[in-house]
């Protein structure tokens, strides 16, 4: 497109509102009395270049409604993700549809069934958060390189049209317009104004860092934006949920196999009355002896893994050190930190039984059931042997009357057991359960009696790792310095100018209009020049006084 040339001899890009140089409008303003200075009068791409599809897009992109739309629906999906928990956060061994469903009803279905359960790492949530960066981007280049244009190029001498349309603006008549202008500059530069003359007038400006504020603003959301999306990168954060039974070792989960982690013990620790500070009597006369937990605490062993991951190959693993994990006293080791968050005191880990005669009560053996790794059969010997043809860890009636399992947590574990003695050659079968014994092909001979129940208490820990938190933390702070920057500093501009031997001055500033007109009435006090007129207020006076006339 065509560029503008002013009568200055400036050549404005196509689109200017007012010479970027000497302030002259260059299209109808219409009967608007003041100058829209939010940019300088500049010309954005967004409002000048709308034929092609990048226009279009630039265009779209550009505008703060459609920034302001991405971050509501940012927020608003944000906050459903907290309504109910992140499936990183539930038991690893149960079923997500099952856990959401059976935890919290048709609800949880439909928060599962519209994947709300993994969303923060969801390809439409990470979409949602790009798409705020684009925004943000184009928002800040539609505006900014104008601005900046505008602002280093603005003449010192404007025109008059430039000067009456600001919202403060006053004509002076004065004895002696050079000493007057000395006295103008030498207080404006007292007041840390940067004071440009040309040609007898005069450009007092200050403040103009300030303008860039809301940029630098937009400079930190975008790289913690870039953090935030670099989460979903493999290898930049983990945040998983391990849980560990006293006893065992396990692979650390996200370190790819190569660290793994040993229970020795967990110990829980309760606040008894007599025992510990009286002041705590109050409260634990309140809940109950040895019901506020004081301490609970997992000593670990962590080993690293020796040579190549062999799949289906049993590690070697070398000590790296033993740690006790207490509650904000993570094991870190790798940039990684093991965080104790959780624990399952007393959860079942086997169940035994005894095949025993119903009549006589005399017993053959004991099978003893691993409730997370059961076997199929076990041989007592003497002909007398036990298969366990169903297992239900969770156990319930499904709708049609059939049993079934809500999870693979054995919180109501159940089993259905063929029994074979040397008098029974085809066995018999026994279901049995917590207090229920159901025998579905008639009365038995023989019965699996309850023997025993093994427990263990199951630590659970957080794996966290973040090379993201550098990232977001700069962001953060470029967002602070722009928000101090643009909250607390304002920018200035003065205008004095000599016009047919009049003194005319103007004044703008982008916020705090109060301050400005202080500023101006001490730096005119004894002068002789005229405090310039609020032209803002004085169309609203006015305004008010048409309504009061026409009221009365």
């Amino acid at each position: 497109m065509e560029q503008v040339k002013c009568e200055c001899g400036h050549v404005n890009p196509h689109g200017t509102a007012f010479c970027e140089s000497c302030g002259k409008p260059l299209v109808d303003l219409g009967e608007r009395p003041l100058l829209d200075m939010r940019y300088e009068g500049s010309a954005r791409r967004s409002q000048t270049y709308k034929k092609t599809i990048i226009d279009q897009i630039w265009a779209f992109f550009s505008s703060v409604k459609v920034g302001v739309a991405l971050i509501v629906i940012t927020l608003v999906a944000s906050a459903i993700g907290t309504i109910f928990p992140q499936q990183m956060y539930i038991p690893p061994n149960v079923d997500p549809a099952e856990y959401y469903k059976q935890q919290y009803g048709w609800a949880g279905k439909l928060y599962y069934e519209l994947g709300f359960n993994n969303l923060y790492g969801s390809w439409w949530y990470i979409l949602l958060i790009a798409l705020i960066g684009v925004s943000l981007v184009i928002c800040s280049l539609d505006r900014v390189i104008p601005l900046y244009r505008a602002l280093k190029r603005q003449g010192v001498k404007r025109h008059p049209h430039f000067l009456e349309r600001q919202r403060l603006f006053g004509v002076s008549h004065v004895s002696d317009l050079d000493k007057t202008m000395a006295v103008l500059k030498e207080r404006l530069a007292a007041r840390r104004y940067h004071v440009r003359e040309e040609g007898g007038h005069l450009l007092a400006e200050k403040g103009r860092f300030s303008r860039w504020g809301p940029y630098v603003n937009h400079i930190g959301l975008i790289i913690f934006l870039i953090g935030a999306m670099l989460r979903s990168v493999p290898g930049m954060y983990t945040d998983r949920v391990m849980w560990i039974p006293e006893g065992e070792t396990k692979e650390i989960p996200g370190t790819n196999g190569r660290y793994f982690l040993k229970s020795e013990k967990f110990i829980f620790e309760t606040y008894e009355k007599g025992k510990d500070n009286e002041v705590f009597n109050a409260a634990i006369d309140r809940v109950g002896n040895g019901m506020i937990a004081k301490n609970y605490q997992t000593n670990v062993v962590l080993y690293k893994r020796v040579g190549p991951v062999i799949p289906g190959a049993k590690p070697k693993l070398e000590k790296v050190k033993e740690y006790p994990i207490r509650v904000n006293e993570p094991l870190k080791f790798d940039h990684y930190a093991l965080y104790q968050v959780d624990f399952r005191l007393n959860e079942p880990k086997a169940m035994s039984f005894q095949l025993a005669d119903k009549q006589s009560g005399k017993t053959f053996g004991t099978v003893t059931v691993d409730l997370y790794d059961p076997k199929e059969s076990y041989n007592l010997g003497h002909g007398y042997r036990v298969e366990l043809l169903s297992y239900f860890p969770d156990f319930e009636f499904d709708e049609d009357g059939n049993p079934s399992t809500k999870s693979r947590v054995p919180n109501n574990p159940a089993f259905v057991f063929k029994m074979y003695a040397p008098d029974r050659p085809k066995g018999e079968v026994s279901f049995v359960a917590i207090r229920q014994t159901i025998e579905p092909f008639g009365d038995n001979k023989y019965k699996m009696a309850f023997a025993g129940l093994q427990t263990r208490n199951v630590s659970g820990l957080t794996v966290r790792r973040d090379f993201t938190l550098w990232i977001l933390g700069l962001g953060g702070v470029i967002f602070m310095i722009g928000l101090i920057q643009g909250m607390y500093w304002n920018h200035r501009r003065i205008w004095v100018q000599r016009i047919n031997g009049e003194l005319w001055i103007a004044a703008h500033t982008n916020k705090n209009w109060f301050g400005l007109k202080n500023e101006l009435r001490r730096l005119l006090d004894g002068t002789g020049v005229a405090m310039p007129t609020d032209r803002l207020e004085e169309e609203k006076q006015a305004g008010q006084g048409g309504q009061a006339h026409g009221t009365a």
